[in-house]
């Protein structure tokens, strides 16, 4: 079944009291980071995103979600460790054991109380991933429920990974989002049959009226062309500071928070402006440089080495901030954004795609490892599934949309790309009218991701060739 309905309508609140009820009925809910022994008489729920950036804005609702990515490839514990999990989880005794003190399972057993997760516990504990966690595997018992947002974002194959897995699947999903690509502008919940498609059409305020969102709905007029739009969103800022008729492009927000666009010739050119005014060099990237993961390249043989780099977050569309090199040529430091274990340090492969240029620029790689773009700026489509305190809309793009005329499932397209950048915000909006890019107010820092050390996900390199 679908619930659907656009921004506001209340799909990421009912979903997580269905998850409050669901648990207080007895169901288990199984995150991506700890699956204890199926109990007979109990059903199992798991609450899915496509992306690290939708399941961690779940998590921060009190909400255990996790990719689909980590729900189709299980952890494999330690016995050691698998003990304290079982115990933390509450279907096992406390356990006599030398791995960690008194102290340390006190600390583990008062953060597990208010934060259900066994990764953060044993961290809380002093430990490491990959201290505990020796492996992944594919899963082989079907679970019973599953909730799935962003839903918008699957593909046919996902879909039918999870129907595999789930016999029970809820979906929920904004049909005003671009459908994937290849998908002909439909979205899979578009195949189920009408009954089991719940459509919230009522949109909730909170107490203060959110410009961004009425700004958003507003796109539904089918009269609204994209200079009334624009006098829209000029006026929306003269009475509300969510709201920022931009001049120019905020270099400082572009690390954190890429500059959302349409045109892939206006992502490079921004990208290259952003490393330009940051003085970085052409053959090294600076500490603080944001990157997005654009798949893993490994021969069949590193399977497990790809499912490692997964399982911990570096999947095709991840965020990435660039921490500094690895230990060996080609390695990199690496902090996955919305990731519930963030640190990796993983084989490298880093493209930088320059203007008029066919081929990118590669300032260094290992043969083989993690594939890497520029995140300084992304396009609307790969924004999908993310969001962000502060974004950046780069208008001209959009307005040479509408001048295209181009429609998809029946919408202007420009009102597509409008909805779901707008939607990527908050709390703040920056609408971009000018191609043109403000001085940074300092260099690209690191020192808040510090807090962990990465974890090792050394790549083996094959000592022979074929």
């Amino acid at each position: 079944m679908a619930i659907t309905g656009k921004a506001g309508s209340g799909k990421t609140l009912l979903l997580a009291e269905l998850y409050k009820a669901i648990q207080e009925a007895g169901v288990d809910v199984v995150s991506g980071d700890y699956e204890p022994r199926k109990k007979r008489d109990r059903r199992t729920l798991a609450i899915l995103a496509p992306t690290n950036k939708a399941a961690s804005v779940l998590r921060l609702r009190g909400v255990p979600a996790t990719t689909i990515h980590r729900i189709l490839y299980t952890p494999v514990y330690d016995p050691e460790y698998e003990r304290i999990a079982e115990w933390l989880a509450g279907s096992g005794d406390k356990p006599e054991t030398q791995a960690l003190s008194e102290a340390a399972l006190a600390r583990a057993e008062a953060f597990y109380a208010n934060n259900k997760s066994i990764p953060g516990a044993l961290a809380a504990a002093g430990l490491r991933g990959s201290d505990f966690i020796t492996g992944w595997k594919r899963r082989e018992e079907p679970l019973d429920i599953g909730f799935v947002d962003e839903s918008s974002m699957l593909d046919d194959r996902q879909f039918e990974d999870l129907r595999e897995i789930f016999p029970t699947l809820l979906l929920f999903g904004d049909p005003a989002q671009l459908a994937p690509v290849n998908q002909s502008g439909a979205m899979v919940f578009d195949k189920l049959p009408a009954p089991r498609v719940l459509k919230l059409s009522r949109v909730h305020r909170q107490e203060a009226d959110n410009p961004i969102l009425d700004l958003a709905h507003a796109l539904s007029d089918p009269d609204i062309g994209f200079e009334t739009f624009e006098r829209m969103v000029e006026d929306a800022a003269s009475r509300d500071e969510r709201v920022v008729w931009g001049q120019r492009v905020e270099v400082d927000l572009m690390a954190r928070s890429p500059v959302l666009v349409w045109r892939n010739a206006t992502r490079i050119r921004l990208i290259n402006a952003f490393r330009q005014v940051h003085g970085a060099p052409e053959d090294a990237l600076l500490e603080g440089e944001p990157l997005i993961c654009d798949g893993l390249e490994l021969p069949l043989k590193h399977r497990k080495k790809r499912l490692d780099l997964e399982a911990r977050g570096l999947i095709k569309g991840a965020q990435v901030i660039y921490l500094g090199e690895g230990r060996k040529p080609g390695f990199s430091r690496l902090h996955v954004m919305g990731a519930e274990d963030p640190q990796v340090s993983a084989a490298s492969i880093v493209k930088i795609e320059k203007p008029d240029e066919e081929e990118p620029f590669i300032p260094f790689a290992a043969r083989m490892g993690a594939t890497f773009l520029h995140g300084a700026a992304v396009t609307i489509h790969k924004a999908q599934g993310s969001q962000w305190d502060t974004v950046q809309v780069f208008a001209p793009d959009l307005y040479a949309a509408a001048r295209m005329g181009r429609s998809e499932a029946g919408q202007p397209l420009w009102k597509r790309l409008a909805y779901v950048a707008i939607t990527r915000a908050q709390n703040r909006l920056v609408w971009v009218v000018r191609n043109r890019l403000a001085k940074p107010t300092g260099g690209l820092r690191v020192d808040d991701l510090r807090a962990l050390p990465a974890a090792p996900l050394s790549l083996a390199q094959p000592e022979t060739e074929g």
